[in-house]
Order: C-alpha cells, then sequence, then structure tokens
C-alpha cells in the first residue's frame, strides 16, 4: 500500500497530528459537519481534538464500524442499480437474437445506429446532471433518473418501426446519463482514495454481471415468453427488465444516502468522523459550498492530467464496445441463437471475478498503472486470437480474455480519475464527469467496429482493437512516470518551504497541501 493510502488514523497517518491531521483554521472553516462548523472559531474543536488525540486501536475499531454501515447502505443498491443501468442499454444485443431486426424492418447497420445513437444523448447529458448533483440530494436524483430510464426502456417494447426505436434510445440516453458518474461521485464522497478503489471494483462488477444475467434472462425470455398474449419475445424482455427497474428504483430512494453531514442513520459523532477521516486521507477539506460549480470546472480544465486521463478513459471504452454485439460475436461459433445467449454467462461470470481480485490487489499494493497494463495485455491478446483463428476452441477462450482484460482494466482506471482529482467536491464532480462524458464519444463510432458483414471473425474491429488495448496499457505506464514526477515536485516545494517558512504563501487555488502525493 503507497503512503497515499495508510489507514485514516492520527497516529498511522502522522506522529505528530498537530503538523498534519490537525486541520488548520481554514481547513476546519471548510469542513463539511455541523459539529466542526459550530465552534469554527476554535482550532482546537472538541471533536477534532478527540480524534486527533486517539490510539490507533480505537480509529481501527471505530473506522471498521463506521465503513460496515456505509457499506451496506451504499453498496448493494448501487451495484444493482448499475446492474440495471447497464442491463436496459445493452438488452438490445439480447433482443437482436430474437425478432427485433425482423419485426422492425431492420437491415445492414441499422443495429449498429440504433446502438451508437444512444450514446449520443447520452454524454450530451454527463455534465449537466453531473454539475447538478453537487447541490440535490443524490438518493432523490439517482433514484428518479432510475425510475425514469426504466419506464424508457420499457416503452422500447412498443416499438413497430425501426425509427421509434431510435426515438427511444435517444431518451434512454438521457435519463441514464446522470446515473454512472453521479454514482462514482457519491462514492468518492464517502470512501478515502483506498477505500474507493475496492469499492469501485464492487460497484463496476455491475457491467459484468448485467452481461451475464442478461444472456441468462435472454435466453429464459426468447425461450420460453415467444409469441406469449401475441407478444413477441423481445417485447417481453423490455416489458420485464424496464418493470423490475422501476420497482428498484422505489426501493433505491429510501435506502441510498446522501453526505456523511446530511445522513440521519449516522449518530453525530459518526457524521463528525466520517467527514474527518477523508480530510485526514488528503488533508483537504470536501466542502459542498465553499465553491461553486464555475470554480470547479475551471479547477478541472486548468488541470493538464485531466486530458490524459479522458484520452485513457475514451481508448479503455473503446477497447469494449465489443460487448454491445457479444452474443453475435458468440454466435459466430456456429450454435443457436438461444445456446448462444446461454455461452455468454460463463465468460461474464469469469470476468466478474477477475476484476474483483484484480481491483483487490490494486488497492492492497496501491498499483494502478501496472495493474491497467497487464490486464491490457490480456484483452489485445485475446482480440488477436478471436480475429486470428476459426477454430472454436481457440476464439471461445479468446472471448474469455477479451473482457476480463479489458472491463477489469476500466474498473481501476475509473478509480484513478476519481482519486486523483481530490478535493474540492466541485472538481472532483467535474473531472469525473468531463473523463466519463468524452470517453463514452468512444462507443458512438465504436459501435460500428462490428458490422455484421464482418463475421465470424470480425477483423476489422478485433484488429483495432487490438492495438487500442496496447496504447491503453502504454499510456497507464506513462501516467505512472507523470505521477512520480508530480510528487517529486510536491517533495521539492514542500522541502523548500520547510527551509524558508518565512517566504510560503498560502495554499491558493487548486494548490494540494502538505503531505498529499498522487497515485500511480
Amino acid at each position: 500500500m503507497t503512503s497515499t493510502e495508510k489507514p485514516t488514523t492520527g497516529h498511522h497517518h502522522n506522529p505528530n497530528p498537530k503538523t498534519s491531521m490537525e486541520p488548520s483554521k481554514h481547513e476546519i472553516d471548510d469542513l463539511p459537519f455541523s459539529a466542526t462548523k459550530s465552534h469554527h472559531h476554535n482550532t482546537q474543536d472538541p471533536w477534532t481534538t478527540q480524534f486527533s488525540s486517539a490510539p490507533p486501536e480505537w480509529h481501527a475499531r471505530t473506522q471498521k464500524a463506521l465503513l460496515r454501515k456505509i457499506d451496506l447502505h451504499l453498496l448493494p443498491f448501487l451495484i444493482l442499480m448499475y446492474l440495471l443501468n447497464f442491463l436496459d442499454r445493452s438488452n438490445l444485443a439480447q433482443a437482436r437474437q430474437g425478432t427485433l431486426e425482423a419485426d422492425l424492418s431492420m437491415s445492414g447497420t441499422d443495429f449498429n445506429l440504433a446502438t451508437s445513437i444512444f450514446f449520443v444523448a447520452y454524454l450530451l447529458m454527463q455534465l449537466p446532471s453531473n454539475m447538478l448533483i453537487t447541490r440535490l440530494r443524490p438518493s432523490i436524483y439517482l433514484s428518479t433518473a432510475m425510475a425514469l430510464w426504466g419506464g424508457v426502456s420499457a416503452c422500447s417494447a412498443a416499438s413497430q418501426k425501426f425509427e421509434h426505436l431510435l426515438v427511444v434510445r435517444i431518451m434512454l440516453g438521457i435519463v441514464e446519463a446522470p446515473f454512472f458518474p453521479g454514482a462514482v461521485f457519491l462514492m468518492s464522497s464517502w470512501y478515502s482514495r483506498a477505500e474507493l478503489t475496492k469499492r469501485m471494483a464492487y460497484f463496476y462488477s455491475g457491467n459484468a454481471l448485467a452481461n451475464m444475467f442478461g444472456g441468462v434472462i435472454g435466453a429464459g425470455v426468447l425461450g420460453n415468453l415467444e409469441g406469449a398474449r401475441g407478444i413477441s419475445g423481445w417485447r417481453w424482455l423490455f416489458i420485464i427488465e424496464g418493470t423490475i427497474t422501476i420497482a428498484v428504483a422505489i426501493a433505491a430512494a429510501f435506502v441510498l444516502p446522501d453526505y456523511p453531514n446530511t445522513t440521519r442513520w449516522l449518530s453525530e459523532e459518526e457524521r463528525a468522523y466520517a467527514s474527518w477521516r477523508l480530510l485526514a486521507d488528503i488533508n483537504e477539506s470536501d466542502d459542498q459550498n465553499t465553491r461553486s460549480v464555475w470554480d470547479g470546472l475551471k479547477l478541472a480544465v486548468k488541470d493538464y492530467r485531466l486530458y490524459l486521463f479522458v484520452l485513457l478513459q475514451h481508448l479503455s471504452l473503446l477497447s469494449q464496445t465489443f460487448q454491445y454485439f457479444f452474443p453475435s460475436i458468440v454466435g459466430t461459433l456456429g450454435y443457436g441463437k438461444i445456446e448462444t445467449l446461454w455461452l455468454t454467462a460463463p465468460v461474464w461470470f469469469a470476468t466478474f471475478l477477475i476484476s474483483v481480485c484484480v481491483t483487490w490487489t490494486s488497492s492492497k499494493t496501491g498499483d494502478r498503472s501496472l495493474h491497467i497494463f497487464f490486464l491490457m495485455l490480456l484483452a489485445a491478446a485475446g482480440n488477436a486470437v478471436a480475429t486470428g483463428t476459426t477454430k472454436v476452441g481457440a476464439r471461445f477462450f479468446a472471448m474469455f480474455l477479451m473482457p476480463m482484460g479489458a472491463v477489469s482494466a476500466y474498473q481501476i482506471i475509473l478509480s484513478w480519475v476519481a482519486n486523483s482529482f481530490p478535493r474540492p467536491m466541485v472538481k472532483r464532480s467535474a473531472a469525473v464527469a468531463i473523463a466519463n462524458m468524452i470517453g463514452n464519444t468512444a462507443s458512438i463510432y465504436g459501435s460500428y467496429m462490428y458490422p455484421a458483414t464482418a463475421a465470424p471473425q470480425y477483423i476489422p474491429g478485433g484488429s483495432a482493437n487490438s492495438v487500442i488495448c496496447l496504447l491503453v496499457g502504454l499510456l497507464a505506464l506513462f501516467l505512472r512516470y507523470l505521477h512520480k514526477w508530480e510528487n517529486k515536485k510536491l517533495e521539492k516545494a514542500e522541502a523548500e518551504e520547510a527551509e524558508n517558512p518565512e517566504t510560503a504563501v498560502a495554499a491558493e487555488g487548486d494548490r494540494r497541501a502538505a503531505g498529499f502525493r498522487y497515485i500511480y
């Protein structure tokens, strides 16, 4: 574990809490819990004094109990919500195995257009929605968005021609946009950087689980409800999954928390400690009211590293566009359509297991870049083998490697972006939204990498993806050395200020606090 990821305890983080763990008067003014606000003129606030002077054993016990509470209230529903979020956008791939294209008179690249147009609307709403979440209750905002996308997804069943489907897909992109960046932002408001990486693994596992359950549900519905009550199987698929989404959204509104300082199921002391430990993690406050949304956006776009992370996330998402066509790709092995949907399930279950394992090791070792590099090598190999051979066994094995590498690496990238642009909160929110918004433009044109005419080997898409996977790995290594260089600059600046304290200037703008180091 790197120095930036040590447990956030007063004695473990710094043996002298006066110099680091105890916030300055300016930082105390910005702390987001009311207990501190009420004593903001006293640098020896009772909560701050209590937490800073507590022994390591108390911190370990208190933090463990607090994290258990947070995990139980936050993670299960976020994972389930993301599972349904991804399922409702990707179930078009399962519906294609039914009579969707024949019923709507689709031909040529119509399916590719229906897939890509979703992302046009999706990305246009990313930044506005994530800026809005800093001013609204996330629990209500995210659950409302979920209920809306569930209803819109169910409306896909009413499509009578291809144009109807396109309109529904555009609307689906608009109402799904708030969830993903909003969920990542909400988690980063509760967890330290070390904790966030592991939780991002659990959260993004919803992607693999959605693909796995999508195949199972698709096989069950298309195989058993085709023609039931005079309704096509693919229409039943949208109706059933959309209804489930709405039901979960209603429950989520009552279960999801907002921020530590406004959460009812924490005691006053727990709220204070939940906020204090985030401050202790990087010595910077996370107050949601001290800076405007516009200030956060300006801070984000002025950070040159943002553009490199945007490119990293964009290429990573481009390397994953195959998953929107995965049943069709597996279908080239020569099995029937229902059997093909069953065959996708073990691939995504294996991806789920690998993704959880590698993100756990990433969190334990404090490494991001090397994990991403080797996982993308695995994905590149999978794309190359699937493209270069017609042997069924080899191609099916390669189809395991493709998502196991690309999807697992992406969830590490997501947490790396979130904890590479720390406080203030509005800057982190803007950075996450911009990276996700521009990153998802990859799915607009990436959807055309797998035209039906390129089956069975999909040589253009597979070859391009092999190169893209290598580029993602190399860019991760570049960012590794860039963050090392930035950390050396921070160390040098701190050493100079320590030698000449009278020349030190007050921290302004986006300057990092003493002791902060970037993770690589």
